[in-house]
């Protein structure tokens, strides 16, 4: 038999917080507990895997969508695995848009960075965010 925890041991074991858990039960992330007499809910081992398969793609930055259909396909092994593929390789260009964006900031930051000027009337960081164009190197 499936060993059997409270909501409080599945938060310590799978690292995510309770009002996580609950979140992701109303969402339907998460299947609903099974609950005792008392009113506790109760978790197996099937849910301690499925709350770190959850837990494992926001960390890699997947949406809640994405997940719900890797979950789908998870629970389906012997689909062919292309559709998860296919989510893959759109999340990874996204990160890829964000990366490069990222360089475009920090060089731009970068080009503010150590103004010397002793006056704020005179500092190009000022100056920047107020509109001013930057000097291109």
């Amino acid at each position: 038999m499936a060993s059997s925890r409270t909501i409080g041991a599945l938060s310590r074991e799978a690292g995510v917080g309770i009002e996580t858990i609950r979140y992701y039960e109303r969402i339907g992330l998460l299947p609903p507990p099974r609950r005792a007499e008392s009113g506790y809910r109760h978790y197996n081992d099937d849910d301690i895997g499925r709350l770190r398969f959850v837990k494992r793609g926001r960390e890699l930055g997947f949406s809640i969508d994405e997940i719900r259909t890797l979950l789908l396909l998870a629970a389906q092994p012997e689909q062919p695995c292309a559709e998860a593929d296919r989510l893959v390789r759109e999340h990874l260009a996204e990160v890829e848009q964000r990366i490069a964006d990222l360089s475009r900031l920090h060089a731009e930051l970068a080009g503010l960075a150590c103004c010397s000027e002793r006056r704020a009337s005179d500092c190009r960081i000022i100056e920047a965010l107020a509109g001013a164009p930057l000097p291109h190197a």
